[in-house]
């Protein structure tokens, strides 16, 4: 098994990274270069946080292996026995050869400080440490408490339903602004393809421009265009190469946002009416899931098998939030361990960091199973912690990760540049938690590999003694203000829009979006109504369309011959108006789509109304009051 856990571990997490990339990128519209740097920049944070445990479990056989050369032993196979104690030192499972992890910290190490900091000096090694363990110790110190208690909200569904009606109305506001946005480009785009005709030399780029436009941009472009003019004989001034290449950054990004912003849309309609399902079958006597929409994607047989409708119920409304509260209770408890290792673990007599007393009574043992789970489960929650926090956070709405596909090209390098930044210091205070770094432990052991490679804090005296030791406690004082939402108020008394229980702004965005999100509830019922309507006069009338065709056809045939051969008003008259209701007739027949209906003032035979008639509710059906306000 020499070397074959850490071939699998890599393999496997450059999948992760790439599902992840999948996830939040578009492999499609992107550079090749932009997706190329953000793989290689995840998965080597990533391959980082997976093989160090490895690298703690072969550390440890190997200081091992050196207690045992310095006294009488005998040799077996694949342990060594010490001769006064018999103790036996076992060799681990995932035991990486001598040689091997230098080459691959170094190789990785280096890599990635490439891809951050491009001019490393003598000290840049501990300066670029330091500088991640400053922005460690703040993204920590907001994913210790933020996790727990977004899990646990996770179990309150009034909660969650109050903060989505929050969150439709803000992007509400972000969506109508990217449309006015994009319109606002695109006229620009087209001013500029009007003035610049086909044999203008400056041409190219306005093609280059217009294929970044959204379809239907392109086809009003393209019927408006006049390619018969010639651009000599007009006295424009025509834009120069310089404002074509900002244009063009501006189409860019202007589609990228109204895309990113209708997406977001739609996940967050289908969140919305989800919570609301549930808030209703809450109340349900008969224990069974009721969607009021169905779900547009086919859904696999073996879990429409499995996961029925009573099943549902169950998870949904009575186990899913208990599931919840208990993650959140144990996510509560390993944060709080972290913060109490935080502010101990420079202390080696008595050792009061929890995670180097785990690994030191799992050392004795030599149990490497258990200190690689141990040292796994560990820096799996404090990368959890730290890259969260990445995933949330926005810098002015310009760079921030959105999933499907939505994350634009710079907030794709920004994050891999975090990561690069943060992923080696964050396993440095990992080391530390946990005693395996000399700085902290002060024992004469072989270091691990990737403190010998990676570099320590001993480059600098004071950062060794001093802001290595001390600036992690701060990590208390950031849990405390998360914990108390002091960020949230101080944005909110500066105008910035954040979701808080006892705001007068928060509860009247909260009642704005219950309203956007009726509307759309509402539209989405009429249309399914409507598609049930045509499905239905389909399977009632499809078999006899083609006779009533025909036969209309003929009628209509007969009528013309028969109007011209007789002239008086009243049978013309009468003529017109049955050929008229035959021409509607064939109309309903067909796949036309109604222009708008209200359940309450339309009557069950569609035969009978009329695009202009006047309805019992006292409203044209043409100029309803529910098509002008759909989209307000």
């Amino acid at each position: 098994m020499s070397g074959a856990a850490l071939g699998l571990e890599i393999v496997f997490v450059f999948f992760l990274a790439l599902f992840l990339l999948h996830r939040y990128g578009d492999f499609k519209k992107q550079h090749r270069l932009v997706i190329v740097a953000t793989l290689l920049a995840w998965y080597l944070c990533f391959l980082i946080v997976f093989i160090l445990p490895l690298d703690v479990s072969t550390t440890i056989y190997n200081r091992c292996k050196l207690a045992v050369n310095s006294s009488p032993a005998e040799s077996n196979g694949s342990y060594v026995t010490l001769a006064p104690s018999k103790q036996r030192c076992f060799k681990p499972w995932s035991y990486i050869p001598d040689g091997i992890m230098p080459i691959f910290w170094r190789v990785v190490y280096w890599t990635s400080q490439f891809l951050t900091w491009n001019q490393l000096q003598t000290i840049g090694i501990a300066a670029a440490n330091t500088w991640g363990l400053f922005l460690l110790v703040l993204l920590l110190g907001y994913g210790l408490v933020e996790i727990p208690r977004s899990h646990w909200n996770g179990a309150k569904r009034g909660y969650l339903l109050m903060k989505t009606y929050f969150k439709a109305a803000k992007l509400m506001t972000e969506k109508a602004d990217a449309e006015e946005n994009l319109e606002d480009v695109m006229e620009e785009v087209r001013k500029v393809s009007e003035s610049i005709k086909y044999n203008h030399p400056l041409r190219k780029c306005v093609d280059t421009i217009l294929k970044k436009c959204p379809n239907e941009y392109q086809e009003r472009m393209g019927r408006n265009m006049d390619d018969y003019e010639d651009f000599e004989e007009r006295q424009n001034s025509y834009p120069s190469e310089k404002s074509l290449v900002k244009l063009h950054k501006q189409v860019i990004y202007s589609v990228q946002r109204h895309r990113r912003t209708q997406v977001q849309w739609q996940i967050l309609l289908e969140q919305a009416f989800y919570l609301e399902d549930v808030a209703k079958n809450e109340t349900s006597a008969t224990r069974q899931f009721v969607h009021t929409f169905q779900s547009q994607e086919p859904e696999n047989k073996i879990v429409q098998y499995f996961y029925t409708p009573t099943v549902e119920w169950y998870w949904e409304c009575l186990l899913r939030p208990w599931f919840y509260r208990v993650l959140a209770v144990v996510l509560a408890m390993f944060s709080v361990i972290v913060v109490w290792s935080e502010c101990t673990f420079f202390s080696t007599n008595p050792v009061l960091s929890l995670f180097a007393v785990f690994i030191q009574l799992a050392e004795k043992t030599y149990n490497y199973i258990y200190i690689e789970m141990a040292c796994f489960l560990t820096i799996f929650f404090l990368s959890i912690c730290v890259y969260s926090t990445v995933f949330r956070i926005r810098v002015f709405n310009y760079y921030y990760l959105a999933s499907h596909h939505q994350t634009d090209a710079y907030s794709l390098l920004f994050s891999g540049m975090l990561f690069c930044r943060l992923t080696p210091p964050l396993c440095l205070n990992f080391l530390g938690l946990t005693h395996m770094d000399a700085t902290i432990s002060h024992r004469d052991a072989q270091p691990t590999a990737y403190t010998s490679i990676m570099g320590s804090m001993k480059v600098l005296s004071f950062i060794a003694d001093g802001f290595y030791i001390y600036y992690p406690m701060l990590v208390v004082i950031l849990c405390i203000a998360t914990y108390f939402s002091l960020g949230t108020r101080c944005l909110n008394l500066l105008g910035f829009q954040q979701f808080m229980g006892d705001s007068e702004m928060t509860s009247d965005l909260i009642d704005e979006g219950k309203e956007l999100i009726r509307r759309e509830k509402r539209k989405r019922q009429r249309q399914e109504e409507g598609e049930n309507r045509r499905r239905e006069w389909k399977e009632r009338y499809g078999n006899r369309e083609d006779s009533t065709r025909n036969r209309v056809v003929h009628t209509e045939q007969k009528e013309s011959s028969f109007s011209e051969t007789n002239t008086s008003r009243p049978l013309s008259k009468y003529t017109r108006s049955n050929g008229r209701t035959e021409r509607d007739r064939i109309e309903l027949l067909q796949d036309a789509e109604p222009l708008d209906f209200n359940a309450d003032s339309i009557s069950d035979d569609p035969l009978e109304s009329d695009s202009g008639r006047y309805q019992p509710g006292g409203r044209y059906l043409s100029m309803s009051r529910s098509v002008i306000f759909d989209d307000v």
